[in-house]
Formats: C-alpha cells, sequence, structure tokens
C-alpha cells in the first residue's frame, strides 16, 4: 500500500511548513509557507549562509530600524525566490508582525515584497502575502486583493476572523490547529482522540462554512501538533505540514480515509458578514482566540528581530 503522504495527495494539496530547501525537495509539495520564526530557522541552515552572508553585510551598528526590516524583508523575498525555483505552486511571505494594525503600513509593505520578487523575475501569481487575520489586515488584504495581489491570512484561530476574511475575498486561509489545540490542553482539555480536538473541529466548522455558501477561499490547515490531526482533516483544500509530520505520513503505509468532501459539507452557521463592532466583539468572546492571536503576532515580531539581530551581528 502506498503511504499515508502519497494518499493524501489524493485528498488535499500538501504544502511545506518550512525554509528548509532540502526538506522542500524531498517531499516536493505543491506549495511552501515560510513565517518568521521558520526564516529564523532557515537561517541557520548551511545552504542559505551565503545569502545570510550577503545581506549581513549591507549592514552596521549605524543601521536604523528602517533599515534592518528593510534588510530582513529582502532576505525573505531572496529565501522565497530559492524555494519558488523548487515547488510548483506558490511561496507564501510574510508581512512583518509588526505591521497587524497597521493597513496601510500592510499593503505598501506587500506591494514591496511583489517588486522585490518581481526584480528577480518571479510573478505576482506565483505568490502569496502571508498576513495576520487581525481586522486591519483582513481590510489590507481586501484592498490587496483587488489590485492582484492574492493573500494566505494567518494567524487565524476564530470562526469570526474566518468569516470575516471570506467576506474580503481572500485568496486563502490558514486556520492554526496545533496552537488551539495546545490552549485547550492548557486547560485540561482530553483531546487524545481527533474528534475531541478543538482545532481539529475549528477546521472543520469553517470548511463547512465556505462550502455551504459558496465561498472560494481556501482552506489551508495549518501548525500540526500531531499526525492524527492531519488525517482527521484529509480532505480539507490544502495542508501546510512540517517535515517531520512528512516525513511520519510518508513511512506509515496504513489506510488513510477521506474525511472532508464539498459536496457533503453542510454547515450549521447561518451566513454572516460581519462589520468591524462585530467583529471585534465576537473575538472578544472567544478567549482562546483573543489570546492565541495577540500572542502569535509577538511570538512573530520577535522572531522578527532575532532575524535582524542576527543579521546585525553577522
Amino acid at each position: 500500500m502506498t503511504s499515508k503522504l502519497d494518499q493524501l495527495r489524493n485528498y488535499s494539496d500538501v504544502v511545506a511548513d518550512t525554509g528548509d530547501i532540502e526538506a522542500i525537495k524531498r517531499f516536493q509539495p505543491l506549495d511552501a509557507t515560510t513565517n518568521p520564526s521558520l526564516l529564523l530557522k532557515a537561517a541557520s541552515v548551511p545552504g542559505y549562509q551565503s545569502l545570510i552572508d550577503q545581506y549581513a553585510g549591507e549592514l552596521n551598528a549605524s543601521s536604523t530600524e528602517a533599515d534592518l526590516r528593510r534588510t530582513a524583508n529582502r532576505l525573505a523575498v531572496a529565501i522565497g525566490s530559492e524555494i519558488s525555483a523548487i515547488v510548483p505552486g506558490r511561496v507564501s511571505t510574510e508581512i512583518d508582525a509588526h505591521l497587524s494594525f497597521d493597513r496601510e503600513a500592510t499593503v505598501n509593505q506587500a506591494k514591496e515584497i511583489i517588486e522585490l520578487y518581481s526584480a528577480r523575475g518571479i510573478s505576482a501569481d506565483r505568490i502569496l502575502i502571508k498576513i495576520a487575520s487581525t481586522w486591519e489586515g483582513i481590510r489590507a488584504a481586501e484592498q490587496l486583493e483587488k489590485q492582484g495581489i492574492n493573500c494566505n491570512l494567518t494567524l487565524l484561530f476564530g470562526f469570526g476572523q474566518a468569516q470575516a476574511c471570506a467576506d474580503a475575498g481572500v485568496t486563502l486561509i490558514s486556520p492554526f490547529v496545533g496552537r488551539i489545540y495546545d490552549w485547550y490542553k492548557q486547560r485540561g482539555e482530553d483531546q487524545t482522540d481527533p474528534e475531541q480536538d478543538y482545532g481539529v473541529a475549528s477546521v472543520r466548522r469553517i470548511y463547512r462554512y465556505y462550502k455551504t455558501h459558496g465561498y472560494n477561499t481556501v482552506v489551508m490547515g495549518a501548525s500540526f501538533r500531531n499526525t492524527g490531526q492531519i488525517e482527521a482533516l484529509a480532505g480539507c483544500d490544502r495542508l501546510t505540514i512540517s517535515p517531520a509530520l512528512l516525513e511520519e505520513l510518508s513511512s506509515d503505509s496504513g489506510e488513510l480515509s477521506h474525511r472532508l468532501r464539498p459536496d457533503d459539507a453542510t454547515s450549521d452557521d447561518a451566513k454572516s458578514m460581519l462589520d468591524e463592532s462585530q467583529f471585534r466583539f465576537a473575538l472578544n468572546e472567544d478567549a482562546m482566540a483573543t489570546e492565541k492571536l495577540a500572542e502569535g503576532i509577538r511570538l512573530f515580531a520577535a522572531d522578527q528581530r532575532k532575524l535582524q539581530q542576527l543579521l546585525i551581528e553577522r
């Protein structure tokens, strides 16, 4: 029997959740997605050292914060360009988390990223701009989509975030299964069975809502803690998976069931378009989503600063 990874490819598009070139070459995903944390890890990979040295050489002790952010942005595009030469689909490149509550700055950095890729001969249709699913981020993505720049809305934990993203017409969302799981696990919730997993349940609910109400936004489950979560979402539009879990799936030849199908999806949630106050209240009512969104932005911002520090100290 074929591996579970090969079976999964029959049901869902598989995306590599890594910036590691060698892992991407090995598992041959359709797309690849990165974030500041993954780029920080990638900076230690031998194959990237020449790039790190190149961009570090542009900085010195007198470099401003704007210089640091701009250089880190260019490094992210350089790494994304290396990845784009391997994957047949798209590469997601993330907006600086410090801009998560600034719509105009998010739009401007997204355009800068697309221009940097274009200068390397990589067209906009090969790139997804990753933006945190704040109200400001969603509004920025809505504006960018109208200008032909496709977006991946990340750090998505609450159902209201998913509703707002769909109404904004974003290309793709990345609901974070593992971080939802973590929040409930820390509070003593038993989630040993994927059918009891709050992260799995969240993605299933979003998937059913999108398919029932005819939204075209792609649902890409992300941030997995174990292969059971992945298997429980087999059939989700896309799944972005770490190299360690890709390895586990490729080594397992058991049978994988097809769990999600668009034609069978029926949502209990009525279609609803949230305005800003409704969005913010829905997020406020969901303690898990509120806490994990804030934490995720803090962590990505911290890793962005670490990456910048690495460059200036090189």
